[in-house]
């Protein structure tokens, strides 16, 4: 049982295995471990429910069950993406991607258009980074930091005029609890998602491949998923994926009603802090994402003092928390390295509550106010 001391407020970095998820992976953790790859009983009773688990996660993706193909999470679907296509041409991305669509860009000497004070891409300049020898543009549906929300359609509509010959990525690793993926994505060529955000497990993703991209593949050997990524299976983790992925589906639109009051109370109580500024335009983010910089604040610190009352947040993207320089994403916005020093993310989840937001609302204001004091 989680601590009820804690109020977490991290959803965006992980979330909790949902209790369905788990007892649906015991089975092949004990009884139907089987290699699926294997020719007996056992290992055609894994490559069964592998086969069931890409049927399910498809339909909540709207892709065809060929189109699915297992990673380990979304850096590696973000990276097979990215790298699958290098070979081939140009490689362009946004400057708010994740680091895991980021880096692969900057490492094959690729493009970084930039975006709107608000985080939305400026499609102008992403016209004008684009030509005949671009092979891949990646725009992430909801970004992992601000939650800011993309206009896929908009940016395929550049991307088929200005650059026939390349595929459209889109991360929608942290899209997938809150947005309609199936509808949203559906412009897109390749599309990422990570188990462990609507509470599958840590380790395991999907790639969607649509049929007809030529794709490189990252891990040969095996021949798993059609040569696309050899490897063995986590058949567990597959199973529990698909489980939550279905529930996540089912539930998304009540999840979503009833986050975004607790999301918007959080967010201007934060705001009645002097010196408080909220990143991008929370009208076109997430449900579950509250983001905000505080003048004079130093995150670290303030984190500090959030865990010393039990409340568990984050300063930007997991992957960089703990790292010194300010957020990629908030530099990108234009916010100067003063604010951005001072960011703080909370993310809400399902399992938020009223209480949860007020117990922040009792504690920010005062943390803040205490580091502003020792600061000067």
């Amino acid at each position: 049982m989680p601590d009820a001391s804690i109020v977490y407020l991290d959803h965006a970095a992980t979330t909790p295995a949902r209790p369905e998820a788990v007892a649906a992976m015991l089975p092949y953790l004990s009884q139907s471990y089987g290699n699926p790859s294997g020719a007996h009983a056992m290992a055609r009773a894994a490559r069964d429910a592998i086969d069931d688990a890409r049927v399910v996660l498809a339909d909540a993706l709207g892709c065809r069950p060929g189109e699915i193909v297992f990673t380990s999470g979304g850096t590696e679907a973000d990276n097979t993406a990215v790298f699958g296509r290098a070979g081939r041409g140009t490689v362009v991305c946004s400057a708010i991607e994740h680091h895991a669509v980021l880096e692969p860009v900057r490492h094959c000497a690729g493009r970084v258009v930039p975006v709107h004070p608000s985080g939305v891409i400026d499609l102008d300049a992403l016209a004008d980074a684009l030509d005949e020898g671009v092979s891949l543009v990646s725009v992430m549906l909801a970004n992992n930091e601000i939650g800011t929300i993309q206009p896929l359609d908009e940016v395929a509509e550049v991307v088929r005029a200005r650059a026939p010959r390349a595929v459209l990525h889109t991360d929608a690793v942290q899209a997938f609890p809150w947005l309609d993926v199936a509808s949203l994505a559906a412009p897109a060529d390749l599309v990422s998602i990570s188990a462990h955000k609507f509470g599958g497990l840590k380790g395991n993703g999907v790639l969607v491949v649509r049929d007809g991209v030529d794709l490189e593949p990252r891990q040969i050997g095996g021949g798993q998923e059609r040569e696309r990524r050899s490897g063995t299976q986590n058949v567990a983790g597959i199973v529990a994926m698909a489980e939550a992925a279905q529930l996540t589906v089912a539930e998304r639109k009540q999840v979503v009603d009833a986050v975004t009051p607790r999301r918007d109370r959080l967010a201007d109580g934060l705001l009645a802090v002097p010196g408080t500024v909220e990143s991008g335009d929370r009208r076109i983010k997430v449900a579950g994402n509250c983001h905000v910089c505080f003048d004079g604040v130093e995150s670290e610190a303030l984190l500090f003092l959030l865990e010393e009352a039990g409340i568990m947040a984050s300063a930007a993207s997991s992957c960089a928390s703990g790292a010194q320089d300010p957020s990629h994403v908030l530099a990108a916005l234009g916010f100067p390295r003063s604010l951005a020093g001072g960011s703080l993310r909370l993310s809400l989840g399902p399992s938020t509550t009223d209480a949860d937001v007020d117990r922040a609302l009792d504690v920010l204001p005062g943390a803040v106010r205490r580091l502003r004091e020792l600061g000067s």
